[in-house]
Parts: structure tokens; C-alpha cells; sequence
């Protein structure tokens, strides 16, 4: 991983909308993802995750009938760090509350939706990997298509989520890919570093994109920073722009 790669504002929408990397990109379809008879599986380090990252694939999905279960890791109660707007106790009741308004504007069946919550620590997953790699070994099925953050997304709970849920997937048979999150923030429109040959496009709609641009609006805490000490929004407008392109990239 880079040191520190999540600073600043990152690179722009309009670097991006020039990379030829991501322009020649190939499509795929959430059929070919997750095939009938198969369930797919959304491993979330922190609640939000799965929004930013396949809130359009997971619309897609539910569309097709495919069932669906959300594994958020942690509660994401050190988002605020040092905040007293926003201390670790009321972020752990928040946070999930967000996720849970987030996946019913989505239009998610919430009712058939299996969410399991992990509990485990926000900004330290790294250190209980073998934990959560046994944990996730308990819920997950040789016939799941599991999707995860990519393991050098550049944010350490990110990459620790990647590496026990590849760790995991491989162990009980099931199939894995992964999900760039903060990749789009640091790094560049042909960066090298990229899996582009892995890398494949699922295409969005208007309306889909419009349903997950209004869950996005849900995660009211990370839009909110806490001007007392300074601390500036997790989720900044032109962070959110850079997820909400008529298109989710999955590295497969």
C-alpha cells in the first residue's frame, strides 16, 4: 500500500472521464457476475462500503431475483476521530442506521436481504484478519459470487476486508472479485497499478444511478465533518461524483 494515499482532493471526475484505461474498458452484465442459482455476497468493511461500491450491481441484482447478504465488518465508529459531535459510541448506532435508510432507497428487498454485522474494530481490521478471514468461512457458500474491496484499495480496513475475504472465498470454493472504493481518489487515469486487465465495467442506467445517488445522501454523518477541530467530510461532493459514473468497475 502507499503510505498516506487518501489526502487532498484526489485525483478530478475529469482526469478520470479522459483515461483511455478506463474508456476501453470491456462491460459485463450482472448475469454473467452472478449467475441464476448463486447468491452473491457484499463483504463491507465499514456501513457505506457497499453503497459506494456496487449500490448500482446490487440494484441490478436484486432486479434479477438474486439473492442477496450484506456482511458489514465494522459498525465505522472511528470516522470522526477526536469529534465530540460525533464520538465512536453514537457513530456505532448511526452508522448502521444509514446503511439500512441507504439500502431501502436503493430499493433493495430488505425483507429477504440477510445482513450480517461483524463488529469488528473500525481502522484496525488489519490486526484481527485471521478472525474475520474464520468468521467470514461461517456465512459464505461454495456456490456465492463474493464481492469485497480490492486488497490495494489504499484504505488499510479496505485492503485487510480483501485479503481475509479472498482468503475466505478460496478456502469454502466460492468465487471472488473485488471493487475499487478509494483507488479512484489516489490513483491516476492510467496508473499502472490498476488491474485493468481484470478490470470490467457493469453499466448503469439513469434511474440506477439516480436510486444510488439518493442512498448516498443517507450516510448523513460522513457528509457532515465536525468544523470544531477542523475535520472535513469523509464523503465530500467530489468524492461523490467519483462514484456516481454511469457505471461500477469490478475487478474480476
Amino acid at each position: 500500500m502507499r503510505p498516506n494515499p487518501i489526502v487532498g482532493n484526489g485525483t478530478s471526475l475529469h482526469a478520470w472521464n479522459s483515461s483511455q484505461h478506463l474508456g476501453e474498458l470491456a462491460s459485463i452484465s450482472a448475469e454473467a457476475l452472478v449467475p441464476q442459482g448463486c447468491r452473491a455476497v457484499f463483504v463491507a468493511p465499514h456501513p457505506d462500503d457497499e453503497v459506494l461500491g456496487s449500490g448500482g450491481l446490487m440494484q441490478l441484482l436484486a432486479s434479477l431475483g438474486r439473492p442477496l447478504q450484506l456482511i458489514s465488518v465494522t459498525d465505522g465508529s472511528a470516522s470522526h476521530p477526536g469529534s465530540q459531535r460525533w464520538p465512536a459510541s453514537r457513530l456505532s448506532i448511526i452508522r448502521p442506521q444509514e446503511s439500512a435508510e441507504a439500502l431501502r432507497r436503493l430499493g433493495l428487498p430488505l425483507h429477504s436481504l440477510q445482513w450480517i454485522r461483524g463488529g469488528f474494530m473500525d481502522s484496525a481490521v488489519a490486526s484481527q484478519e485471521d478472525q474475520l478471514q474464520a468468521f467470514l468461512e461461517r456465512y459464505l457458500r461454495p456456490s456465492d459470487v463474493v464481492f469485497c474491496t480490492w486488497r490495494e484499495d489504499g484504505h488499510a480496513d479496505h485492503e485487510a476486508v480483501g485479503r481475509a475475504t479472498a482468503k475466505a472465498a478460496a478456502n469454502v470454493g466460492a468465487q471472488l472479485h473485488e471493487l475499487p472504493i478509494w483507488t479512484w481518489h489516489w490513483a491516476s487515469p492510467e496508473d499502472e497499478m490498476i488491474p485493468w486487465q481484470r478490470a470490467r465495467k457493469v453499466n448503469l442506467d439513469t434511474a440506477v444511478v439516480a436510486r444510488k445517488r439518493h442512498a448516498m445522501h443517507a450516510f448523513a454523518s460522513q457528509l457532515m465533518g465536525d468544523p470544531d477541530i477542523a475535520l472535513p467530510p469523509v464523503l465530500a461532493p467530489h468524492i461523490l461524483e467519483r462514484l456516481l459514473q454511469p457505471f461500477e468497475v469490478v475487478f474480476i
